[in-house]
């Protein structure tokens, strides 16, 4: 009895549900962040200029293409630009 006793407070006191922030659409240069349709974007965090910070890459499900949105200090991103390879849009091939 002792023991139901001394964890019923602890058991009272942990928070309940989730402890998140409420969403926030997420802006990069002077608009939101969109994907194309159907969305399937599979965000990610990658350093993809090589200046030791983390940028935002986003799939886009149509044509395969990579956006990039460069990070810029202070918690803001640059507008997209999208995935170069030899000079010309990167695309991943589809499996459709």
């Amino acid at each position: 009895m002792l023991t139901i006793t001394l964890f019923v407070p602890l058991l009272l006191a942990a928070p309940q549900g989730p402890q998140f922030e409420a969403p926030v659409r997420m802006r990069a240069g002077d608009s939101t962040i969109q994907v194309e349709a159907p969305g399937y974007a599979a965000p990610c965090w990658q350093d993809a200029d090589g200046d030791g910070k983390p940028d935002l890459v986003v799939g886009q499900f149509r044509d395969g293409k990579i956006a990039v949105y460069k990070n810029v200090g202070a918690g803001k991103l640059a507008a997209r630009t999208w995935l170069q390879a030899e000079g010309a849009n990167a695309e991943v091939p589809g499996v459709w």
